[in-house]
């Protein structure tokens, strides 16, 4: 890495995120005076450098367009819960089986487990209640849980946690 490229991820260690609080900045205060560009620059700047040092390092992904099929899938996914869910509550009280499963991951890192625990809260029907300490175990609500609960764990593990092993390649 050059000099001025060691000097300016210094100075401006997350880029993206500094173009945006700029833009921001001047779409929230509706002007692109010379004095609110010049205070957006440097809040961009001052602001991601006081964060910095809070930053965790979190894998990369390594396959982004694995990314885009994952979150169509978890779009349709989302669809088609809510009209399931829809159904359920307006049928009759009785149908209704609610219960908690606890799903094995085997995801490691803090982004990719995130990731998981908030796809299977975004599906209707589901929400992830806990996570354990180790980070080896999802505990998960289900408003309809089946006769065989490991219906519900391989339904996440082979249609999420496998998708997600492979967008960040844990």
């Amino acid at each position: 890495m050059s000099l001025f490229g060691k000097v300016f991820s210094r100075v401006i260690p997350m880029p993206l995120h500094s173009i945006t609080l700029v833009i921001v900045w001047l779409m929230l205060n509706s002007t692109t005076s010379l004095g609110h560009i010049l205070l957006g620059s440097v809040l961009a700047i001052i602001i991601p450098l006081l964060c910095a040092p809070l930053r965790l390092p979190q894998p990369k992904v390594k396959r982004p367009l694995k990314l885009i099929n994952y979150a169509l899938i978890v779009l349709k996914d989302i669809v088609v819960a809510n009209i399931e869910v829809a159904l359920l509550v307006i049928g009759p009280m009785d149908k209704i089986n609610p219960g908690f499963v606890a799903v094995p991951i085997e995801l490691t890192g803090t982004l990719p487990v995130t990731l998981l625990a908030s796809t299977v809260t975004m599906t209707p029907g589901t929400v992830s209640a806990d996570i354990s300490k180790d980070q080896k175990w999802l505990y998960v609500h289900v408003l309809n849980m089946p006769e065989q609960e490991q219906e519900v764990i391989d339904f996440i593990k082979q249609r999420y946690e496998s998708r997600v092993k492979e967008i960040f390649g844990c």
